[in-house]
């Protein structure tokens, strides 16, 4: 590839969004590594020569933090300070059109899929035997493992299906090779991810197959903990629990997206269940796992959202008492069926419904969080910070949950599991000491 430096070329790749993108960039790297060209993760050592920019375009902070980051490294390359600049994911997946238009200064745009044009892009083969080589721009003791692409839903509100299309599964045996060349490298702990977990197989082998895949993964040597995000609550696969139950290593922990409470929104949501049903689920689930961590996502400012919808969320809250929460505004997103409506509720209002929703939300954890004062708890260990080091519980996924703080002289490496005696509870913190 000819560039204006004579130097061999270095890339630097800048990942915006979720974690599904963090590992498509993981991948990239990988197949850049393997066709011997230099490639970092977000690197500040401003040694390098090109920039892949990989783009969210989920919700309106998002794209704009995706539109400034990209008109920062253009400048860059005006400036001479970088060669090429070249933009994927989702946003450039959704709005290319517009994007090459507004913004010139990009070499060259590609969607979510079109990893073998970004190769191409350095005179660079895609290596389909690489499955599973990935650089990854986590700490080496933990790993997503994204088990499929896309999404089948219909949700009013989301847009992903415009950018990552219909759900794709990837085969068990996939996977699990991938988690084997993880496991060998170091990683301690893998997060499964997909925009939604429990249809993973449905599509490649016509039943729900993540139970399988669970279990397929727990008889992997050496990885300690294996961890479920994005599952979905309409047909909600019980069995998943089962096998829960049945590995130590598969943690209790699920994360399950509500969005809502209130039945009015939760159909203009097309979220095919209603409130009592959700409760119904998260009973039946707490009973057969006692004491599992259930972590769950809401929307505020839906279109049509009305005070008493916003009041019904806070009493589900009180009465469910999940472990954790986050709570989203309501982005109007073009495409989606719910543009058809009218974004009828301000910005701000949507920030005070947000900050009410979580008011109640801290009360619940702080009071789950001193339940927890005495007990001992197997941690997995995370850095060092400000002298002090930063672990999480098998109920606690990585920047989204709690930590707990530890205090110790004694010398602590990432990934290494210690026990801790909770000793104080913040709103959502615990700190320990070493037993």
């Amino acid at each position: 590839m000819k560039t204006k430096t004579l130097k061999k070329d270095k890339v630097n790749i800048i990942t915006l969004g979720c974690s599904k993108n963090m590992v498509d960039s993981e991948v990239l790297s990988g197949q850049l590594l393997a066709n011997d060209i230099d490639v970092v993760h977000e690197s500040g050592r401003k040694d390098h020569n090109i920039v892949v920019v990989n783009t969210c375009g989920f919700i309106d902070k998002a794209k704009e933090e995706s539109i400034n980051t990209i008109l920062d490294q253009v400048e860059l390359k005006q400036r001479g300070r970088l060669d090429k600049v070249y933009v994927t994911g989702c946003l450039s997946e959704r709005y290319r059109g517009d994007l090459e238009a507004e913004i010139p200064g990009v070499d060259a745009w590609f969607g979510t899929m079109e990893l073998p044009l970004i190769l191409k892009q350095f005179d660079a083969d895609y290596k389909a035997e690489l499955i599973g080589e990935r650089l990854l721009s986590t700490p080496t003791h933990y790993a997503y493992l994204k088990i499929a692409e896309g999404c089948n839903r219909t949700c009013s509100f989301c847009a992903i299906p415009l950018m990552r299309g219909k759900h794709v599964s990837r085969p068990i045996e996939h996977l699990v090779a991938e988690a084997e060349k993880l496991v060998n490298s170091g990683v301690k702990e893998i997060m499964l991810i997909a925009q939604e977990l429990t249809y993973y197989g449905l599509d490649l082998y016509k039943e729900r197959r993540l139970p399988e895949l669970m279990r397929a993964l727990a008889g992997i040597k050496g990885l300690e903990w294996i961890r479920l995000h994005y599952a979905y609550p309409h047909k909600f696969p019980m069995e998943i629990l089962d096998v829960m139950k049945e590995f130590p290593n598969i943690c209790n922990y699920i994360d399950m997206p509500l969005q809502h409470a209130a039945d009015n929104m939760l159909k203009a949501m097309k979220r095919q269940i209603t409130r009592a049903e959700m409760e119904d689920l998260v009973t039946a689930i707490r009973e057969k796992v006692p004491g599992i961590c259930l972590r769950t996502t809401l929307i505020t400012g839906f279109p049509g959202e009305t005070l008493e919808d916003v009041e019904e969320m806070k009493a589900f809250l009180v009465k469910m008492r999940f472990d954790r929460v986050g709570v989203f505004t309501y982005s109007h997103e073009e495409g989606t069926s719910a543009y058809d409506m009218a974004d009828d509720i301000p910005a701000e209002e949507k920030e005070r419904r947000a900050q009410d929703i979580m008011e109640v939300q801290q009360e619940i954890s702080l009071e789950k969080n001193q339940e927890k004062i005495g007990q001992v708890l197997r941690v997995i260990v995370d850095k060092k910070e400000s002298g002090r080091y930063l672990a999480r519980t098998e109920f606690d996924s990585v920047e989204v949950d709690n930590e707990v703080i530890i205090n110790t002289t004694k010398r602590l490496k990432p990934g290494e599991f210690v026990t801790v005696k909770i000793t104080k509870a913040f709103d959502y913190d615990l700190e320990g000491e070493l037993i």
